[in-house]
């Protein structure tokens, strides 16, 4: 255990805490077991590092952070961890990477069970792992999914600059009013470019130069080794589900015609809609469905987007289609907070309610006459008017 705290105390020291994640002040620190999910480089760990140097004098030796794929536990279980640190007085124990760990979740459900005064937050980069986990923990664990970052994040990490996230009702009946906001402090259509190309994940501050390739390599991990690993899919089927990925990659968005992709990528229908749903829960892509609800939402998609607009630069480059990159964007940042469907009349119906059309300049009112709290989100320009947003104040929702 002592490699253990030397290694938490050189990471906890090395962590910066100028800029903290929309998130932490979501999470409910106070619960016992909480379990933060989401996509590998999204900030998860810096979160948990920062909890710990902001809330605790972590010199003291009640906390403790550990990352599972730690060598340390190729010859000690996490059971035996807990109880070394219960015993050593330890209260605040903090779990990264639990999926690298067989076992994870019944063993955290043991700890949870026999220590009753100990909290633990855990994190795992793979969703499909964790979701696999809650069947054992789902009564236990408050769950919280860290996003990339939103272009409000981009720009407060970027110029320091600080604005309060957007509800959906208030940018709609006050778009021009905050618009104007931060129009008094950047000019932001300029930095809206920079975020759809290398903003998403906070890695890209590391070297922007290589940002494409990390996340090829990180798609690349994904599909490889995160797949194969939680739903024990064999070679042949991880290089069926590349294929698929780089079908995707090459025609998003997309109304994709399951039985003729089934065909193209040698699998049955069945099999074809399961690699779909692993490729959205390792958020990887995006599935958008008409508005439905039970065994309905199961059918299959209206239209296949890439996870993030940075997917589409780091796969396609220059080529990659803009009026794609718009509508990737919307989706990417509306869903995170509120439900965002396929509409036959528009691109997107957001909360139920609004009924949203994605375009440039040019794009006209064409499609939304006769149609009740309708919009047009636009790019390229600084201020919208009536039903016209700015498509980059869509990035303030979070």
């Amino acid at each position: 255990m002592k490699q253990l705290f030397s290694t938490f105390y050189q990471l906890v020291e090395q962590t910066p805490t100028d800029f903290i994640r929309y998130l932490y002040k979501e999470i409910h620190w106070n619960n016992r077991l909480i379990a933060i999910i989401g996509a590998r480089g999204c900030g998860k760990t810096t979160l948990l590092l920062q909890r710990l140097k902001l809330e605790y004098d972590y010199t003291t030796g009640v906390t403790l952070y550990a990352s599972l794929d730690n060598l340390w536990f190729s010859t000690h279980t996490l059971l035996q961890l807990a109880e070394d640190f219960h015993l050593a007085g330890g209260k605040y124990l903090f779990l990264d990477e639990v999926h690298k760990y067989p076992g994870w979740s019944r063993e955290i459900k043991n700890i949870y069970d026999s220590y009753p005064d100990m909290h633990i937050v855990f994190t795992g980069s793979s969703l499909l792992e964790i979701y696999k986990g809650d069947a054992d923990l789902s009564r236990r664990a408050i769950s919280y999914h860290l996003h990339g970052l939103s272009f409000r994040e981009f720009i407060e990490l970027e110029k320091g600059i600080h604005f309060d996230p957007i509800a959906l009702d208030d940018l709609f009946t006050g778009h021009v009013r905050h618009s104007m906001q931060v129009l008094r402090e950047i000019k932001p259509i300029k930095m809206f470019k920079d975020y759809i190309t290398y903003g998403y994940f906070p890695y890209y501050r590391e070297d922007v130069s290589l940002y494409a390739q990390r996340v090829q390599q990180v798609l690349n991990t994904i599909l490889e080794t995160d797949l194969s690993a939680t739903e024990k899919i064999d070679y042949y089927s991880i290089v069926k589900i590349k294929r698929l990925f780089g079908v995707i990659a090459g025609l998003v968005p997309f109304t994709p015609n399951i039985s003729q992709l089934s065909n193209d990528i040698g699998v049955t229908r069945p099999t074809l809609m399961n690699y779909l749903y692993w490729l959205e829960k390792a958020q990887a892509v995006i599935l958008l469905h008409k508005e439905a609800k039970g065994i309905k939402q199961m059918s299959k998609p209206e239209k296949v987007y890439l996870g993030n607009t940075n997917y589409a630069f780091a796969l396609c480059g220059d080529s990659a289609d803009i009026g794609n990159i718009r509508e990737t964007f919307f989706i990417n940042q509306t869903r995170v907070r509120y439900e965002t469907v396929y509409s036959d009349k528009v691109d997107f119906k957001v909360a139920g309610k609004y009924q949203i059309e994605i375009g440039g300049k040019n794009k006209t009112q064409k499609q939304l006459q006769g149609l009740e709290n309708a919009y047009i989100g636009m790019d390229d320009i600084e201020t919208g008017w009536a039903n016209v947003i700015p498509l980059w104040l869509f990035g303030f929702l979070y």
